[in-house]
């Protein structure tokens, strides 16, 4: 039996990415299409904007979708997710989360829903991504403390948040391997006389312009030599992939009636 998925953002390229992976994905099947209110996406068949014919018409009802679907995907912004996040509980479907730019509260409030329905929340959905999280938390707890750390991202020029909810998670895999909480070692930023690099900081830089889909380097500078470990994403088909398999991972928690936050740790098995 396929997982019925309601897309939200349907408008957005993030959103059209989804709908054409979805489309194209054995087990799934697209359900629904959300945009906000006066979206010109609205009224539209979903698939329009990609060639495909869905019979999938984009709407603002959000219930009517919810009551269609067995799994909502939401890569919009922190406010919009957490309002359907209590839509989706109140509907007991479950959700995945590619949203970024959550306040601490905020992040407290979408725990709060996992304890009623299944969410995977992940601020980089990249199968490639999540390993490379996984490299660098090794990769810091083996070079140790004479190794110093400098995490650089680049993004689109309309992007609102920075630093990246990635390089945010790649800040926060090397903080784990220090034993440290990331906002006690970053250094968000660099002016003026800043004096020497204090030991056992990670250092943050965000960079915006153009079309840049993602880009994102944690650099070790040791005494001698350098490694780096480098993301390029070309396209949001790579972010669109590991939702889907979020979606499918939390539908079968979902069915098994096991509510909770996931992460795509859980998706993939790199515990």
């Amino acid at each position: 039996m396929s997982v019925r998925v309601a897309i939200a953002g349907a408008g957005g390229r993030m959103g059209q990415a989804l709908i054409e992976a979805t489309l194209g994905e054995a087990g799934l099947v697209l359900a629904a299409a959300l945009d906000i209110a006066g979206s010109p996406a609205l009224g539209v068949d979903a698939g329009d904007r990609i060639g495909q014919r869905t019979g999938v018409i984009v709407s603002s009802d959000v219930d009517a979708a919810l009551a269609a679907s067995d799994v909502l995907i939401d890569f919009t912004r922190p406010e919009g997710t957490l309002a359907h996040a209590a839509r989706c509980v109140a509907r007991k479907v479950a959700l995945v989360v590619g949203t970024t730019g959550f306040s601490a509260p905020q992040k407290a409030d979408l725990a709060a829903h996992a304890r009623s329905i299944a969410v995977v929340f992940a601020p980089n959905m990249s199968v490639g991504v999540n390993v490379m999280v996984k490299l660098v938390e090794f990769a810091t707890s083996r070079l140790g403390p004479d190794y110093d750390v400098e995490i650089v991202e680049m993004h689109h020029k309309h992007k609102v948040d920075a630093p990246s909810g990635t390089a945010l998670l790649l800040g926060e895999a090397a903080a784990k391997a220090m034993q440290s909480p990331l906002a006690e070692v970053a250094t968000f930023a660099r002016e003026g006389v800043t004096g020497p690099r204090k030991p056992g900081t990670i250092g943050m830089l965000a960079m915006r312009g153009g079309d840049v889909v993602g880009e994102h380097s944690v650099v070790f500078a040791g005494e001698g030599e350098r490694i780096e470990i480098i993301h390029r994403a070309t396209s949001r088909k790579n972010f669109a992939g590991g939702a889907l398999r979020a979606a499918k991972f939390v539908a079968a928690r979902s069915a098994a009636d096991k509510p909770g936050l996931y992460d795509m740790t859980d998706v993939l098995h790199l515990h």
